[in-house]
């Protein structure tokens, strides 16, 4: 009875695991032989290796410490570097002095002061011959209706509305422009910049000069931005030079009614005991280039700006970057549109590799369409 009891007993609770192991190892081995079910899992476990954070985690004490080292050999360098672009903020002080007498003369051509001689108002085009000739046959055709013409040409003095043209033919500064902003910058005569003297902290000036005009009696508009050259103590790797940090403008001085900044609205008021109704006039903000000189501040007191704050702010950032950098030193290029075609070129080149990579993705798509499987 013992031996009955034993085989109907223990043998038949301690078989169905086995049962249970094998039919396991069976799905196993069926699942572990699906191609697709291989490649997913092997494309998981490459994506989790190759992380560099869990590589470096898997490393030795002793290697994570000569890691550490190296992460001080490369905040030393972000150190240097930053000296070296303190170095190269000197070097454009030094040039800047050299290049000023040619602005000086541009801005004497730009309004008339002085006039060119014949050597420096001489340049040869890409297309003078061409030019050339048609010129000659014109002059036989017409040369008596040219001469008539050319005696009641105008002369006028200098290169009239030449930084307004500017502004006009750059997108970045045009989109800034009102309709009552463009009286005034006609009156605009020169744009110079400024960089700060030695010792001083890294910063440069935009100094906008302006003739005479009805709307305010500043002479010239000043925006002075700071800039930083050293690395974040909190992120020293994400140093990658010399950044503007804050900026400031400067009070302009219009005249009665000229203050295209802000506009005056009337409003309704109704009193709520006796229901008579009022008119008021207020002063509220309006959009203009002139609001310019009147910058938001950048945080420093530890709050964050608001996120369309911070796009305002660093587009002002931009603006003044690039009136420093492409603006004022190749001003000409910018008023003939040179410089502009030059910009456009280059981003219709992005702009094409985009497109190229679009097609590629359009291309898997089809391709997943006619094979379900892919």
């Amino acid at each position: 009875m013992a031996d009955n009891s034993f085989s109907d007993g223990v043998p038949s609770e301690s078989t169905e695991p086995g049962r249970d192991a094998s039919a396991t190892e069976t799905l196993t081995d069926q699942v572990m032989q699906n191609p697709q079910v291989l490649a997913a899992l092997q494309e998981r476990l490459d994506s989790v290796s190759h992380t560099p954070s869990s590589y470096i985690e898997t490393l030795p004490k002793a290697v994570k410490r000569r890691i550490n080292a190296l992460k001080q050999l490369q905040v030393k360098c972000a150190h240097i570097e930053a000296k070296f672009y303190e170095e190269v903020h000197d070097l454009e002080r030094k040039y800047a002095a050299l290049y000023q007498p040619l602005f000086d003369k541009r801005r004497e051509f730009v309004t008339g002061d002085v006039e060119p001689t014949d050597s420096e108002s001489e340049w040869h085009s890409e297309n003078e011959e061409e030019d050339k000739l048609a010129g000659d046959m014109k002059n036989k055709v017409v040369i008596a209706d040219k001469e008539a013409a050319a005696a009641e040409e105008p002369s006028p003095r200098g290169i009239p509305e030449f930084w307004f043209t500017i502004f006009r033919n750059v997108d970045m500064l045009s989109e800034l422009v009102q309709e009552y902003d463009e009286p005034i910058l006609k009156h605009l005569q020169d744009i110079q910049v400024k960089f700060s003297e030695p010792g001083q902290p890294m910063s440069f000036v935009l100094e906008f000069h302006f003739g005479p005009n009805e709307y305010f009696s500043n002479a010239v508009l000043t925006k002075t931005y700071r800039m930083k050259s050293e690395p974040d103590k909190a992120d020293p790797f994400s140093f990658e030079g010399p950044e503007i940090v804050d900026c400031d403008g400067c009070t302009i001085d219009w005249k009665k009614g000229k203050n295209v900044t802000v506009k005056t609205i009337k409003k309704k008021q109704k009193h709520k005991g006796r229901g008579t109704v009022r008119t008021i006039t207020k002063q509220v903000p309006n959009d203009s280039f002139f609001n310019f000189f009147s910058p938001l501040k950048a945080s420093g007191d530890g709050e964050s700006l608001d996120e369309d704050s911070e796009f305002t702010l660093a587009s002002d950032f931009e603006i003044g970057h690039f009136f420093r950098e492409r603006v004022v030193p190749r001003a000409v290029l910018y008023f003939t549109g040179e410089a502009v075609e030059d910009d456009d070129n280059f981003e219709e080149g992005e702009e094409g590799e985009e497109e190229e990579l679009g097609d590629e993705e359009g291309e898997d798509e089809d391709d997943a369409e006619v094979n379900p499987k892919v």
